[in-house]
């Protein structure tokens, strides 16, 4: 598991007194209210940001950190990732997990017959799509329903799926 979780991308600067546009990668931007830092991976490492203020502009975010106050401190952060330790990640609800959980989980029929490995999630409005890489090569593209996502078990390392007819050929 991640020890880190991704919940936006800063992509440019907001005016000149030191203000980020995030684009956030989190189901609810709303929740950057709640968040009183985020990490910035730098050089390898790392390091915390303290969120000072938060405001939201269309689907963007627009965060304000402690002591970056002149666009001259933030331009260096742009196309930066925003992470949040796991232990100060929201809480997820019943059959919820993070995305970065379920990548790299092998996906096994309902025969225990391993499949492949799913390789990313796809957010629709729907539902997420699961793509899964098939061990001939193929992508299978699974919706995240119950009649298709029989189980998760992300501390053993697997979903097992039940594939509709059509899907698979």
């Amino acid at each position: 598991m991640e020890d880190f979780l991704k919940v936006g991308i800063i992509t440019s600067t907001h005016g000149i007194k030191g203000e980020v546009k995030v684009y956030p990668t989190t189901d609810d931007a709303r929740r950057f209210k709640k968040l009183t830092e985020v990490l910035l991976e730098k050089d390898g490492q790392m390091i915390a940001l303290q969120i000072e203020s938060v405001k939201f502009f269309k689907q963007m975010v627009i965060l304000k950190f402690k002591g970056l106050d002149s666009i001259n401190n933030v331009e260096r952060y742009r196309q930066k990732e925003l992470y949040v330790a796991r232990e100060n990640a929201v809480p997820l609800g019943r059959n919820e997990y993070f995305i970065a959980d379920l990548i790299g989980l092998k996906a096994l029929d309902e025969e225990e017959k391993e499949l492949g490995v799913l390789e990313e999630v796809i957010q629709t409005g729907a539902n997420d799509v699961y793509v899964i890489k098939t061990r001939d090569g193929r992508e299978l593209l699974l919706p995240a329903i119950r009649q298709c996502i029989l189980a998760v078990n992300v501390e053993d390392g697997f979903i097992r799926v039940h594939i509709l007819d059509g899907l698979l050929d």
